[in-house]
């Protein structure tokens, strides 16, 4: 029997090790559950959460608050144990990023976006349906988001670089904006849904910002909050809707996507 450690991570982690322990794997945690004490060590295969880290040096350990030090697992991986990791890699060891996965990333970029919806329906006084949004970005939730609003009626128009992404959103019905001009005219949305990960909103612009409500789906954030208010903008940061709206759903797709890394190997 394969043992298996995972480390750290939010209420889809505890999912998934009820999942992996019915497939027959022996799974312990350390920093998931309070007092929990897994053992690297003795494992095959090691699981780091979604993200792996939000500051670089420590496991993201929101249920516990624990502090485990990147540093610490790396000094104790022997280079024979598979670890999977979310947008952090260990350097010279068998690591597998699964957060860069297109077999990952686009499933999860669903309960992502319906979490997003939810968020908007809840916070405004109107149908997503004839009103008139902005997504930024066209990536893997910027895409799925941008179908789901259009699908329920949402006049939907797309920031994006890439003429190849402009061209495609155009096909697909949707209105597009490059993004670079987005600080260069008023930002005249109902409501605008940020999925890039760099700053892409100026804090002057929402002086002439219209719109009702804004929503931040990235980790690192692609406008200031402080400036939003400043300019009574209501504005929802977001980070990390999977876990929170359907966990369920998020710890499925990332055990399908456990159990295809390990069967690669």
């Amino acid at each position: 029997m394969k043992k298996i450690t995972v480390i750290g991570g939010d209420n889809r982690l505890k999912i998934l090790k009820t999942h992996l322990e019915k497939e027959g794997y022996f799974v312990d945690t350390l920093g998931l559950f309070e007092d929990d004490s897994g053992d690297i060590t003795t494992s095959q295969i090691i699981i780091l959460p979604v993200p792996t880290t939000k500051d670089k040096k420590t496991v993201f350990c929101p249920l516990t608050n624990r502090k485990i030090l990147l540093g610490d697992i790396a000094e104790n991986l022997k280079n024979e144990q598979l670890v999977l990791c979310c947008n952090y890699m260990f350097e010279n060891k068998k690591c597998v990023d699964y957060g860069s996965l297109d077999s990952y990333a686009l499933l999860n970029a669903v309960p992502t976006a319906e979490g997003a919806i939810k968020l908007a329906i809840e916070n405004t006084p109107y149908t997503l349906w004839q009103s008139k949004v902005l997504v930024i970005g066209f990536g893997r939730v910027g895409k799925i988001l941008s179908d789901r609003l259009k699908k329920l009626g949402a006049d939907v128009t797309v920031s994006c670089r890439k003429p190849s992404d402009s061209a495609m959103c155009e096909a697909l019905g949707y209105k597009t904006v490059h993004t670079k001009n987005l600080n260069k005219e008023p930002l005249c949305y109902d409501i605008i849904f940020n999925t890039v990960d760099v700053k892409v909103i100026d804090d002057t612009t929402f002086k002439n910002c219209g719109c009702d409500l804004i929503i931040d789906l990235s980790s690192k954030g692609g406008f200031s909050l402080d400036a939003a208010n400043e300019y009574q903008v209501k504005a929802i940061k977001a980070p990390g809707l999977p876990a929170l709206i359907a966990p369920v759903t998020a710890a499925e797709i990332l055990n399908r996507t456990v159990n295809q890394i390990i069967n690669s190997y």
